[in-house]
């Protein structure tokens, strides 16, 4: 059965964890989609409404809040699948690599709309 899972590079080491377990993981990995979109909904928001923020200052935010997107949809793939295979292997679970560049991010992002809506 392991061998027809996709990815196999996950699911072909150690042994089947709780399912518990691996329900929360890929609860973990749609939250970070969640968030993803919600980055990609701000990025589009700042083009789409007809703000009163420079046009400049508007678009590096939404470049900024566009790049947070994709990191956290990054970080959503090689969080599960780190911590799938830590799950299967008995090992400790990895730590979060990514969160404070995304919340040092959001922080710069809404700064720079700030900056803007002052010019």
């Amino acid at each position: 059965m392991a061998k027809s899972r996709f990815p196999q590079r996950v699911y072909r080491d150690g042994d089947e964890p709780d399912p518990r377990f691996s329900l929360a993981n890929e609860r973990t990995f749609l939250a970070w989609l969640r968030t993803s979109l919600a980055l990609f909904a701000a990025a589009i928001a700042l083009e789409a409404l007809q703000l009163p923020i420079n046009a400049g200052w508007r678009l590096a935010g939404a470049v900024v809040f566009l790049v947070l997107g994709v990191i956290a949809a990054v970080q959503a793939w090689f969080g599960w699948v780190a911590t799938e295979k830590s799950l299967r292997r008995g090992a400790a679970l990895p730590g979060l690599s990514i969160g404070g560049v995304l919340v040092v991010g959001v922080i710069v992002g809404v700064a720079i709309i700030f900056v803007g809506g002052l010019v």
